[in-house]
């Protein structure tokens, strides 16, 4: 302490902005891409392999099953209020796209924005809810349809993939090409750092909404 009274002020003063700006209170929020596996965790390898491409981008992603997206959906909003997490993107196969769906409804009603929603062939049909900025549904016949919820104001495309004969149920979380989709959703969800305060007031920003009729897409049959 009698040492640093002889230091001169200017370094004194460079010293204390150095030991400010290493504080915990400025670190800056990053983003967070939580991908969940389907049934008994074992069947939805491709999150693994999409998770690795997405870490590769120099983005966040952890992989989990299904059946956490509670308690991890208790844990983003915390750390999104603590100001160390967002934009939040949630992407998940089969029992892991329900969960997707699941998990951001959930984080509306804590009043949390979601960034990008991409469900695997979920089991079921849900309603887009109005704190996801784009929700991108790659799907089979059969399997889930994405719908406006109440308030929703983002992007929705459901995209059929039936005609490709290539992809099923079980290889679809697999396939290289919709791999490269939700690449690019990621990269451009991330890069608009998402992070808005308006989620006060139970909203989050998001894209104009596409006409009706251009939510249904079908990819054509692989030649």
């Amino acid at each position: 302490m009698r040492n640093m009274r002889r230091l001169p002020f200017g370094v004194l003063l460079v010293l204390v902005i150095i030991g400010f700006g290493t504080g915990p209170s400025t670190a800056q929020s990053r983003a967070h891409v939580y991908l969940l596996r389907g049934l008994m965790n074992i069947f939805s390898l491709g999150m693994d392999s999409l998770a690795t491409e997405i870490q590769r981008r120099g983005i966040y992603a952890t992989v989990h099953n299904y059946s956490e997206w509670q308690s991890l959906a208790d844990h983003a909003a915390a750390a999104y209020r603590a100001g160390k997490e967002g934009p939040i993107i949630i992407i998940g196969h089969s029992l892991g796209g329900d969960a997707v769906m699941e998990m951001s409804a959930y984080l509306g009603r804590k009043v949390i924005p979601g960034a990008l929603a991409v469900p695997f062939d979920a089991k079921q049909s849900y309603a887009a809810p109005s704190n996801v900025g784009r929700v991108l549904n790659l799907t089979h016949q059969g399997y889930g349809y994405m719908s406006r919820g109440p308030g929703f104001q983002g992007s929705l495309a459901n995209i059929d993939v039936s005609r490709d004969s290539s992809i099923d149920h079980l290889n679809i979380d697999k396939s290289p090409r919709l791999h490269g989709q939700v690449l690019a959703a990621v990269v451009a969800a991330v890069g608009k750092g998402d992070r808005t305060d308006s989620a006060k007031d139970g909203t989050s920003a998001q894209t104009p909404a596409k006409p009706a009729n251009a939510d249904t897409q079908s990819e054509p049959a692989k030649q």
